[in-house]
């Protein structure tokens, strides 16, 4: 799939919004819990990668992957 920069950008920031939303009202996690878990995962840096097409998933199915990340750090 071609999209432009801007696109991508704008893809990404709207589904870190979205998680970020899921990870406080659902998890129960501060915000600044869900961003430290979020911002420093290998997770979001996949997100952030055009070429990993994860940017076209779900917010809820890239979650699963972070939480994945998470229980697997401890």
């Amino acid at each position: 799939m071609n999209i432009s920069q801007e696109e991508f950008k704008s893809l990404c920031q709207s589904l870190t919004a979205e998680m970020l939303t899921i990870m406080t009202t659902e998890m129960g996690l501060s915000l600044s819990e869900a961003c430290d878990k979020l911002y420093g995962s290998h997770t979001f840096e996949k997100l952030t990668q055009n070429d990993s097409g994860l940017y076209m998933q779900s917010p809820r199915y890239i979650l699963s992957y972070l939480m994945d990340e998470i229980d697997n750090e401890g």
